[in-house]
């Protein structure tokens, strides 16, 4: 019968269709990643630009796809023990996912992975008076995130050659958080 393997088919690309817990490595739909989006570990090559005081360590509050491509970040920088709200537009590049900006240096803004609705994955090199600095970071919403999440950070961590030392959990260090924290 060719009825069943056609239906079989038919629902399993259905099926796909409305999951919405997809990873996504590649080909990314850009308009997805518009929305709120919450720090939760960063990792580096050079953590003290991550940890307390770090030049690079920033709270996102919110991604945005602008018309012409590039991405608008719109985060929050502790400054002196005060939250600043910073907004930062990434320049689309010619690659999907990659985006550059001058912030501390010269950097290379890579979209890793995500699935669009609970977590979201960026890799940058930053080059800063000749070095080089390669950051991770794991954004989610909602919060707290499932620990399976954690897990794929650290194993694209060591896809990048950091290994679980270099990782800063910022859940709990993030004073600026106006959303409640589960215990």
């Amino acid at each position: 019968m060719v009825v069943l393997p056609v239906l079989g088919l038919v629902l399993s690309l259905a099926a796909a269709q409305f999951n919405q817990d997809v990873i996504v490595q590649r080909n990314y739909n850009m308009a997805r990643i518009s929305r709120n989006w919450y720090t939760i570990c960063m990792a580096s090559d050079n953590m003290t630009r991550i940890e307390e005081n770090g030049d690079l360590r920033l709270f996102m509050r919110n991604i945005h796809l602008l018309k012409n491509g590039s991405l608008k970040f719109d985060f929050l920088f502790m400054v002196q023990g005060e939250c600043v709200a910073v907004a930062m537009v990434c320049e689309k590049t010619e690659k999907n996912g990659e985006f550059t900006v001058a912030y501390e240096g010269e950097n290379k803004v890579l979209l890793s992975e995500t699935d669009y609705r609970t977590y979201v994955i960026f890799y940058m090199e930053n080059i800063k008076n000749g070095t080089k600095t390669r950051v991770l970071a794991l954004y989610g919403n909602p919060l707290p995130l499932d620990r399976s999440y954690l897990k794929r950070f650290v194993n694209i961590c060591q896809k990048y050659g950091l290994d679980s030392q270099k990782i800063i959990n910022l859940t709990r260090k993030d004073n600026c958080y106006d959303i409640p924290q589960k215990n």
